[in-house]
């Protein structure tokens, strides 16, 4: 049986093959799997992921002698660990929203009842991330958005988002209205497009059920937490966001949570969760409630346009647990600037231009678990090196924040 492919929904004048026949864009579809994810694997896999030797050579502890190692790793009873220390010694790399306080890396379902608006709120964020446009109040990370329309046709995806955006098109949204199933070769597909468009940044299925694979126990804990772990380690990878779209349950609950439909086992495994809801189903009032690990939990109330379909934010519920202050990157942040945007240099010299009380080992642990705040909030770049004279430390400053 010949293998399904994700197939470019609309015509060339949306995509990167803008300027390629028809014939030419289903040859070059997303169908074979690549080797290489989204071209930023290397640099972007946290140091966690890493082979335990880098960890153990960059903190302060005995290098194991590789031999050892090797034989170690062989043993199948050997079960590879990483100290506190050696985890507080490790440097991850920020990987900043796509859409500030809403939407960030990683694997989120997004619910709602049947025909409520959820795939017009979808083409419309998915649009918003590829023309880099802010959404709402919502500052927006312009990135290449894959959007997996497995339930619409070219014709409706066409007519869909020339009423909401009119002729204002964009080559970083793409679209398909096919693709393989998660047991079959979809994550090949996507891997392969992914190493094609390295920038991708947001990957929209709509809808979860589209891709699963028919099973007597589909419906059981196991089968639903697996499902979404495929995903979530094939996003986690990449770096990319995923958003699921999925569908509600008929019984109500007092947890809007809870009326997901399937087991726990869906949200158990996924970063978080989106639920649309309406009190009406004709009303064109409605609730976005958000819920995840990195996203703040909030209620967005929406109303709908009547003309153009486009979900419009009327207000939002928001608490926002502010971080514990770090006197620490007020220092760096005034000792790294645009017009000097460069330092390096040794721990000790780092702790003596700052005129820091910790040790210079301290400080340099700190700076390395606060990396990502340092350069979300100051747009500093953090990076350590050991080499034959010993550590040494770099900051430098990519960009000033909106905020400062």
């Amino acid at each position: 049986m010949d293998q399904k492919r994700i197939t470019t929904a609309l015509n060339p004048a949306v995509g990167a093959a803008a300027e390629q026949s028809s014939s030419n864009m289903y040859a070059s579809s997303i169908a074979d799997p690549a080797p290489e994810i989204n071209g930023r694997i290397a640099e972007e896999i946290p140091a966690m992921e890493q082979p335990l030797e880098n960890a153990a050579a960059d903190a302060d502890v005995p290098e194991m002698d590789f031999q050892e190692l090797f034989w170690r790793m062989e043993d199948p009873s050997y079960h590879p660990t990483i100290s506190m220390t050696q985890l507080y010694d490790q440097v991850y790399r920020a990987r900043p929203p796509l859409i500030e306080n809403l939407l960030y890396p990683g694997t989120y379902l997004f619910v709602g009842a049947p025909k409520l608006g959820k795939s017009f709120l979808m083409l419309q964020i998915a649009y918003h991330v590829a023309a880099g446009i802010p959404l709402w109040e919502y500052p927006v990370r312009q990135s290449t958005v894959l959007y997996l329309a497995l339930e619409d046709d070219p014709r409706r995806l066409q007519e869909r988002l020339y009423r909401m955006f009119g002729t204002e098109c964009t080559d970083r949204l793409h679209l398909a209205t096919r693709a393989d199933s998660l047991d079959g070769s979809l994550l090949g597909q996507m891997r392969r497009f992914l190493s094609e468009q390295p920038d991708t940044g947001l990957v929209i299925i709509d809808t979860l059920q589209k891709i699963r694979a028919n099973a007597d126990d589909r419906y059981s804990y196991a089968n639903d937490y697996e499902v979404i772990v495929k995903l979530k380690d094939f996003a986690d990878q990449a770096g990319i966001c995923l958003l699921l779209v999925h569908h509600t349950r008929k019984q109500q609950s007092d947890d809007k949570f809870e009326m997901i439909s399937g087991t726990n086992g869906l949200l158990g495994a996924a970063d978080g969760a989106f639920l649309l809801h309406k009190e009406r189903r004709i009303s064109c009032e409605a609730v976005l409630d958000v819920s995840g690990r990195d996203q703040p939990d909030q209620s967005l109330h929406l109303n709908r346009n009547s003309e153009s379909l486009l979900w419009e934010l009327e207000t939002a519920d928001m608490q926002v647990l502010a971080a514990k202050p770090e006197p620490l990157l007020e220092a760096v942040a005034e000792l790294v600037t645009m017009d000097h945007p460069d330092w390096t240099g040794t721990p000790t010299e780092l702790a003596a231009v700052l005129q820091s009380d910790l040790p210079p080992n301290k400080l340099t642990m700190r700076l390395g678990i606060n990396a990502a705040r340092l350069f979300n909030e100051c747009g500093i770049r953090f990076d350590k090196v050991r080499t034959h004279a010993g550590r040494q430390i770099t900051l430098h400053k990519e960009f000033e924040p909106e905020s400062k």
